[in-house]
């Protein structure tokens, strides 16, 4: 049986069971994401209203005047906005010293009334910066995107109820849960091993009782590996690298991927695409995440998530009764 959630996802996706090719079920992360955010709101109302006018507060800290990182910066403002999160972008100049991100960061950690401080990165500066230093300098109880070694560590060891989880891979097991398959039990194939996605990824999995292999540039014959698997998490960083005459008939398929291919149809001459080539791919998995609209919205809703749990946290600590 499948959950509520995973019959409304149903309602996106396109072809018939029923016909002689199948068509995946489009996992949707604008509809996912939409629901935890709703979720998110009552929880910080009920927080507002228990404790006259509490707010989760989030720090964005940024080195430099990225277009991209401004982009991604405004959604974040954005959705904190729409579901009661007081945030806060700090905007340090391209000329910042690494001690002066330091200090900046120190300065927050000590701040009772921030739950939550991220460093949008690539850290955009003329000066040397050493990004696990600045990442790891964030305090781990304060850590929402779940970067830090301490962080890493607990999740790596499966203390997962004492850790943040990075939010891209805490959004793709939301994904997969909005399924209704079971992850327990089954072989999960992750391809791609970077600190932010692949690598806490396969913890994940394997700490939910998946058997997990972790795929990446040295793997040998690739599509062996991925045809093994009834999930697929794919976040290598290659456009359209994973053929759908890989994948395993029925398999869930979750794309990490954000790539840009020319596309003279389009007005800016590109298209995004992921990691997955699509429209291959959704004739023989079993449910597939969209590139957009997948797991981006997801990765922006889980950062809320950590921010509200950060801060009921920070109530459970210095408000027991």
């Amino acid at each position: 049986m499948l959950s509520l959630a995973a019959h409304s996802l149903r309602l996106g996706a396109s072809g018939c069971r029923g016909s002689r090719r199948s068509i995946a079920t489009v996992i949707s992360g604008n509809k996912t994401s939409k629901l935890v955010r709703e979720r998110l709101k009552k929880e910080v109302e009920k927080m507002n209203n228990e404790f006259s006018g509490f707010r989760p507060s989030l720090v964005v800290l940024q080195v430099g005047d990225r277009d991209d990182s401004n982009l991604y910066i405004s959604t974040k403002l954005k959705a904190a906005a729409e579901i009661g999160i007081d945030a806060k972008h700090v905007r340090l100049p391209s000329t910042t010293t690494q001690d002066e991100v330091l200090q900046s960061i120190m300065s927050v950690n000590e701040n009772p009334s921030v739950h939550g401080l991220i460093v949008q990165l690539p850290l955009d500066s003329v000066n040397h910066m050493d990004t696990e230093l600045v990442t790891n300098a964030v305090s781990p109880e304060k850590d929402v995107d779940g970067l830090s070694c301490i962080n890493a560590g607990k999740l790596s060891r499966g203390d997962l109820n004492n850790c943040f989880i990075p939010c891209t891979p805490n959004g793709c097991m939301e994904l997969i849960r909005q399924t209704g398959v079971s992850v327990a039990g089954r072989h999960a194939v992750v391809v791609g091993r970077s600190k932010i996605v692949g690598a806490p990824m396969h913890d994940l999995l394997l700490w939910n009782h998946a058997t997990v292999t972790t795929c990446h540039s040295k793997t040998p014959n690739l599509p062996e590996q991925v045809g093994r698997a009834d999930i697929l998490v794919v976040g290598a960083g290659r456009a359209e690298m994973v053929r759908g005459e890989w994948v395993k008939p029925g398999a869930v398929v979750i794309d990490c991927g954000i790539n840009h291919v020319p596309d003279e149809t389009k007005a800016s001459g590109k298209r995004v695409v992921g990691d997955v080539h699509y429209d291959s791919t959704n004739q023989r998995a079993g449910f597939i995440t969209p590139v957009p609209g997948g797991v981006g919205p997801m990765t922006v809703a889980m950062l809320m998530e950590n921010t509200v749990q950060s801060a009921q946290r920070f109530l459970l600590r210095n408000h027991r009764r």
